[in-house]
């Protein structure tokens, strides 16, 4: 049995090899996302970025939701080799099926696919990261974050360093840009095969099972209307946006999205972590005793101060670090925008605990009616404000989503004394939008402001009880760090 200092050095090991490989693959996002956003026309920016909006939307419905299955079954024990057949199978069929219909529309409607060139060749790299989502999700439920580590960075690392390069030595232009997204994209499939098999020894035989994947999709089938929600939540915005509005509007919005999505770098370092712990814990039993329950509490709370405080940061330094680094571009004219979309940032951090616990204890019929309500709002917000208010439109149909999918996870999570708890977590997010208030008012200064939006906030967390002295303690149980 692992003991609890055992537990604490791999808890610190698989967080530290995360929160690296989310550095690295956000900082490169950032410099690839740099590059193209300053070196691009808005039109052909806002082009690129609907074409991926497109292409990772689709691929996350052909998913089916068998990627969080396959985190959970590994978690749980299965036999990774016949789940690596089974899944992969699924996604080698799906996608090229899905590259040939492409191919073909291509061909009945050339008029469409001449305005929008990218997205066929662009599709060629998606679709190889698509045939390596399998060894990454079972890498992530056998909690190998070292080969996981290599497995997620390879694509950005080989694209942020190409065209870094092609940068310095002539003019970055959109073919440039589609050969090197290919060339990574390989490259990090390659990768993938030779850790699984080489390293992880885990084969890749392709043996059609059909028992075994009727009961995988079975399985996957109410997290598969998850994948669908989820998918075309996170990008349906840039398509409508794209659609209704015009390329240059989406690659205002895109641009603040981006960096939006970068800002919830905590979020995305702690989730994998809590899968499979959160999985364990929850696997044998509905319900766990009051004491842990309580220190899970203490972690969300943890989770909801870091959240708002990023979101406080992320619109003091919007306005002056943005139009610097952007030449005046992209920095103004999004100040709306970034606002609405980090006043989601607390909501995201408390649906992302609630769908691990939930996930955990195999409620997925519970998540997809949640998913389901939340895709049908943002739909029908985007439908009916994009026209009108373009960019800020997109954003305040994403927040009222993600609020709804808040409330609904509140009522229909079973976990004592949640909604007694909940109430209190909105403390954090008011005292960071007090913060950013005061700070805006008292001064004007880029320094000073960093110095004092988080005094203000400290002191404010302190005295309405956010921070506790005990709540270390609580930490270290609940993650045995």
């Amino acid at each position: 049995m692992t003991t609890v200092p055992g537990m604490k050095r791999k808890f610190i090991h698989d967080i530290s090899l995360n929160t690296l490989q989310v550095i690295v693959v956000q900082s490169c996002g950032l410099v690839i996302f740099y590059l193209l956003s300053t070196r691009l026309g808005k039109n052909e920016f806002g082009e690129i970025n609907w074409a991926l909006a497109v292409l990772l939307t689709a691929f996350g419905i052909l998913a089916f939701g068998i990627d969080q299955i396959a985190v959970r079954r590994i978690a749980a024990g299965s036999d990774p080799t016949q789940l690596l057949s089974t899944y992969f199978t699924h996604v080698l069929t799906a996608g090229c099926i899905f590259y040939f219909i492409l191919f073909i529309c291509s061909l009945i409607f050339p008029s469409f696919f001449n305005q929008h060139q990218v997205l066929l060749l662009l599709g060629i790299g998606k679709l190889m990261i698509f045939f390596s989502t399998p060894f990454k999700q079972l890498t992530t439920g056998l909690e190998k974050f070292k080969s996981l580590l290599i497995m997620a960075v390879t694509s950005n690392i080989i694209r942020a360093a190409a065209l870094v390069i092609l940068d310095a030595l002539y003019q970055i232009n959109v073919h440039v840009i589609v050969i090197v997204f290919i060339a990574g994209e390989i490259a990090e499939l390659l990768v993938c095969l030779f850790i699984m098999q080489g390293v992880l020894k885990i084969p890749l035989k392709l043996r059609w099972n059909k028992n075994e994947y009727k009961v995988l999709r079975k399985e996957a089938l109410p997290q598969f209307g998850v994948a669908v929600f989820t998918s075309a939540l996170s990008r349906l915005d840039w398509i409508f946006l794209g659609i209704l509005a015009s390329n240059v509007i989406l690659a205002n919005y895109s641009f603040a999205y981006k960096v939006f999505e970068v800002a919830t770098l905590p979020m995305l370092v702690i989730a994998p972590v809590l899968i499979p712990r959160f999985t364990k814990l929850f696997h044998s039993v509905d319900k766990i005793p009051e004491a842990k329950t309580n220190d899970l509490f203490v972690l969300l709370r943890l989770e909801i101060i870091v959240a708002s405080f990023v979101a406080l940061l992320l619109n003091v330094l919007w306005v002056p670090v943005i139009d610097l680094l952007t030449v005046h571009k992209y920095g103004s004219v999004n100040q709306t925008t970034i606002m609405l979309l980090s006043a989601s940032m607390p909501f995201l951090y408390f649906n992302n605990f609630l769908w691990t616990i939930n996930f955990a204890k195999g409620h997925l019929k519970m998540i997809f009616y949640v998913f389901l309500i939340s895709f049908l709002v943002n739909l029908a917000g985007d439908i009916a404000l994009i026209p009108f208010l373009k960019a800020e439109g997109a954003a305040i149909a994403y927040l009222v989503a993600i609020i709804t999918q808040s409330v609904v996870y509140l009522k229909k999570t079973n976990l004592a004394g949640l909604k007694k708890n909940s109430l209190k977590l909105l403390l954090s997010p008011l005292a960071a939008i007090i913060s950013g208030i005061l700070t805006t008012t008292f001064t004007s200064l880029l320094w000073i402001s960093l110095l004092v939006a988080p005094i203000f906030y400290m002191l404010l967390l302190y005295v309405t009880g956010q921070i506790r002295f005990t709540d270390w303690l609580a930490f270290k149980r609940v993650t045995h760090f």
